[in-house]
């Protein structure tokens, strides 16, 4: 593992989703470390003097490629006092500290994988996915839900990996639906659910689900769900990977 780095960055590009979910590109002040898809990074709003403490941070999954070396790229969701500031406080040109990289949420590919994503905790996996080429000839299947169409963050570059890749399939979940929305949004579309992200909905299509391994990410009650839901289908606790977070 490379040895973390602290840098300032640049708030270069702030997506608003809605429902107070955005996506944020950074601008590092230097190239970046080397690090794996899955691994997260320390976020702070205030000054970093190298003479101190590190400030107050929050982690984040690293939603870009690693092949990017100049760029970074997370997303969140405000939850809680400090994405609250985060919120109120960056804007396009701010300056931001980092240091990177953390984790070990590494997805292993000796094995089929099921990918299940819930909300912003899909960043966990966009790395992963950017990075899948043809050569990738393990079976991967991603899960992923979200309170709104329009909140399935990403979705334009999981659909076109899906259609680069015959071993990759991805099936969304919605728990509301705005049947103003055209066909290509809305959970009446092939390939969309309504409700939870649901084990259920997807096992028959699973190819060796005893043989396949499971990274879970996303809010804590949807882990803790998914997770008894596997155990109860006999899959091995080993088989079974968490990114928690809240």
């Amino acid at each position: 593992m490379a040895t973390p780095q602290k840098l300032r960055c640049r708030v270069q590009k702030i997506i608003n989703h809605g429902d107070h979910v955005y996506t944020v590109d950074l601008k590092p002040e230097r190239a970046l470390s080397r690090f794996k898809p899955g691994q997260f990074l320390h976020l702070a709003l205030d000054d970093y003097d190298p003479s101190g403490f590190w400030p107050e941070s929050r982690v984040f999954s690293i939603a870009s490629s690693p092949a990017q070396r100049n760029d970074l790229r997370i997303s969140y969701s405000v939850r809680g006092r400090y994405t609250a500031r985060m919120e109120n406080e960056l804007h396009e040109g701010r300056w931001v500290w980092v240091k990177l990289p953390y984790g070990d949420f590494v997805i292993r590919d000796a094995n089929n994988v099921v990918l299940l994503a819930g909300g912003t905790g899909i960043t966990a996996f966009i790395a992963f996915i950017d990075g899948l080429t043809d050569e990738f000839h393990n079976r991967v299947f991603l899960a992923y839900g979200a309170r709104k169409p329009e909140l399935l963050l990403y979705r334009d570059l999981i659909d076109a990996r899906g259609g680069t890749n015959n071993g990759f399939h991805a099936f969304y979940f919605v728990e509301t639906d705005d049947k103003n929305k055209n066909d290509s949004t809305n959970a009446q579309s092939p390939g969309f659910f309504a409700g939870c992200v649901s084990l259920e909905a997807i096992w028959t299509r699973l190819k060796n689900p005893q043989e396949t391994t499971y990274y879970i990410a996303g809010p804590p009650a949807m882990i803790q769900a998914l997770t008894g839901n596997l155990l109860k289908k006999d899959i091995s606790p080993e088989m079974i990977k968490v990114d928690a977070w809240d």
